[in-house]
Order: structure tokens, then sequence, then C-alpha cells
């Protein structure tokens, strides 16, 4: 049996999709063979991030209703040995979806990969009732921002009342500049207020934007200090012991580069 990690946050717009994809691709390089889930039927992005959205044929969807088998809906990304995904449908709604389908779905993905990743909706609603169903571990992801943070203590919560007792958060989008100088929460803030473990850090890094815009996910071939950190990120998931590195402002124009203590 697999392991299904539902990538979840509450508040839209946080990376939670672009995590996703990057996770997925770091643990395939790493030897896993992996299938990340667009679970956000009727707004898909999943397949545009991670450039795979011409190869499209079968969705999720369509798997549920019968109308093809899983082997054919499941798109395997030629970059990396070992790395799929599954699309959702675009023109359907969420409500079209049972929490049961999508448990049954999960279910015959946990048969066939190592580990699936579900690319959870924003929201609390039926979308996140169908992402958190069939999964058994869940990573939050949430930014140092007020409205971020208030948004994933709600859904921590929701994960702990439905048997996810234990999940972790990924702290995207930190600039150490902006903390340094007041204007942006620390990670010793927002892990006094969240009290779940801290799984790693996301430096700002321009180079996501302009990765999700073209396809490549960061951590097939990046080596940015976003790209290292989702590796890490990969190798805590994977059961490594490695330290979390602390961020630091540096340089004339004020780019912040990784310091890490310990091994990378």
């Amino acid at each position: 049996m697999g392991r299904p990690i539902v990538v979840t946050s509450g508040k839209g717009g946080v990376g939670k999709t672009t995590t996703a994809a990057n996770l997925g691709a770091a643990l395939a390089v790493m030897g896993e063979r992996v299938v990340v889930v667009d679970a956000d039927i009727g707004l898909r992005n999943l397949d545009v991030v991670m450039g795979l959205e011409s190869r499209v044929v079968f969705t999720s969807m369509d798997v549920i209703e019968g109308k093809c088998e899983l082997n054919k809906a499941v798109i395997r990304d030629k970059r990396a040995e070992g790395l799929h995904i599954l699309a959702a449908a675009q023109s359907r709604n969420k409500s079209d979806v049972r929490p049961e389908q999508m448990e049954k779905l999960i279910q015959q993905l946990d048969e066939e990969f190592d580990i699936t990743i579900i690319d959870c909706p924003a929201g609390i609603e039926q979308g996140f009732e169908n992402a958190v169903v069939g999964a058994r571990e869940a990573i939050v992801v949430v930014t140092p921002e007020v409205s971020s943070i208030r948004d994933a203590d709600r859904v921590i919560g929701l994960l702990q009342a439905k048997g996810l007792s234990e999940p972790s958060y990924i702290l995207n989008r930190l600039s150490q500049r902006l903390v340094d100088r007041g204007d942006m929460l620390g990670r010793d803030d927002v892990q006094e207020i969240l009290a779940i473990p801290l799984i790693g850090v996301i430096p700002e890094d321009s180079d996501i934007v302009a990765s999700s815009n073209s396809g490549k996910p960061l951590a097939l071939e990046g080596s940015t200090p976003a790209a290292e950190a989702y590796r890490r990120i990969a190798r805590r998931v994977r059961g490594d012991d490695i330290p979390i590195p602390e961020f630091r402002a540096e340089g004339r124009w004020g780019r912040f580069w990784r310091g890490l203590v310990g091994p990378n």
C-alpha cells in the first residue's frame, strides 16, 4: 500500500498546486513512483503547472463514471521516471463527485503508486471533503500572512477532526529581508500560532512563477534556493532527518540566499 498525502491550505493563492507539483517531481527524481492528483474539479490547474495540458484526454471523472480505465487517465511525465498526474475535469463541478467515489479512486491509486499527492482545491466545502477523504497524511501550505495563517489554523482543526491527527505544514514565500524589516511574520511567529510540525520553508523566489508559467517544475532540474527547498522537503517526506535551513538577507540588492545548518 502507498501513502496518500493531501496538500491543502484553506486559503487560495498560497502556492498549493505549485507545491504539490514540485513535491511530486522531487519524490519521483528520488526514485519514488508518484502520482499527483488534481482534486479541483471545474478549475483544474495542475496539468498546466506541470506542462502536460496537451496530453490530457481522460480525467478522474471519466474513471469515476466508468468511461475509461484508470491507466488510461493517468499521464506519465516523461521528464522523470515514476512521475505521473491525474487531471480533473474542467467542465464539471465539485458537487458532481461524492466523497465515497473519490475515496475509492484514491484507494485504486494507492495500490499502484508509492505516493499519491492530492492537490486540494481552495475552501472548506465539497472540494475539500472530496480531497481529504482518501488521504492518510496531510501537508498544509501557508504563507506568512495573517489571513493565510488564520485559514490554515481552521483547516488544521478540520483535518484533525477527520482523523488526520498529525498534519505538518510548509511555510511558503518567506522573505527574510521583510522579516528582518518587521514587515512579515517570521518562521517562529508562524510556528507559535500553528503549533504543528514544520516540514519545510520555501523562500520567495521569482523563478517559481516562471517555472509554473513554462510548465517545468523547479524540482526537476532547477538549482535555485526554492528548488533545493522542495528537494529537502521531499527527503523529509521520505523520512530523512535533515535540518530546516535558516534564511538570511544578503547582497547589495537585498536578495536572500539560504544558509543551511548541517548537511544539504
